[in-house]
C-alpha cells in the first residue's frame, strides 16, 4: 500500500509541474487545481499510513490543503524515507 501510495505521489506531483509549465494546457486552471486536491489527499493518507499527526477527516472535493501544512507532510513524510 506505501508503494502504491508514492508511486501516485509521484505521478501526481509530476502532473503539477506538467500543469505549471505548458501555459497551452486546455482549463488550466481547473486542471491544477482538482491535481493539487487529489495530491493533498493522498499526501494526507500517506501520512496517516506512516502514523504522522494530520486532520482525521479526508479532504473533501474541491479543498486543498494550505502551503504551510503541505509543507509539513512532505518533509515529515520525507524524514521517514518515503520518496516520490
Amino acid at each position: 500500500m506505501a508503494l502504491g501510495l508514492q508511486i501516485r505521489l509521484g505521478q501526481l506531483a509530476h502532473e503539477l509541474r506538467d500543469v505549471q509549465d505548458d501555459p497551452g494546457v486546455y482549463a488550466r486552471a481547473h486542471h491544477y487545481l482538482a491535481a493539487q486536491g487529489a495530491y493533498d489527499a493522498l499526501l494526507r493518507e500517506a501520512c496517516r499510513l506512516s502514523g504522522l499527526e494530520v486532520d482525521a477527516d479526508p479532504l473533501a472535493a474541491g479543498l486543498r490543503s494550505d502551503e504551510d501544512e503541505r509543507l509539513r507532510e512532505e518533509l515529515e513524510l520525507s524524514a521517514r524515507g518515503w520518496t516520490w
